[in-house]
């Protein structure tokens, strides 16, 4: 089974989140800020970050940023899941090194298209 990691402060989000990538068979460990998810993921890295933008502690972009640095940190896909939806806050993620990016609000359709387009499914 795959692993993917929610990243977002917000608790409905990531329960929602979840639900969906379960049914997709992930396995899936949450983090409420960027910092929790760097923690985590210097445990064990996942194979997919859903990475909300808008933080506490440290935003979604700042935590993609160091993560591209980790070791290991090239591997995951990483697909943003934001409101931020004009082309500067797509163009910054994308070269930071996000895989995709997902508008908010999200559905199950959504996730699995994108998944699949990243390779993950």
């Amino acid at each position: 089974m795959k692993s993917c990691l929610v990243v977002d402060d917000s608790r409905v989000v990531r329960k929602v989140a979840r639900k969906i990538l379960e049914e997709l068979n992930f396995v899936c460990s949450e983090a409420e800020d960027g910092k929790q998810a760097m923690d985590l993921c210097a445990v064990s890295m996942p194979d997919a970050i859903l990475l909300d933008w808008n933080m506490p502690v440290m935003t979604g972009i700042e935590f993609l940023r160091r993560l591209r640095k980790m070791s290991g940190g090239q591997s995951p896909k990483v697909v943003f899941c934001t409101t931020e939806n004009d082309l500067a806050h797509i163009q910054e993620a994308l070269s930071a090194g996000a895989n995709e990016y997902i508008m908010k609000p999200f559905d199950s359709e959504i996730i699995q298209t994108k998944f699949q387009q990243v390779g993950l499914l």
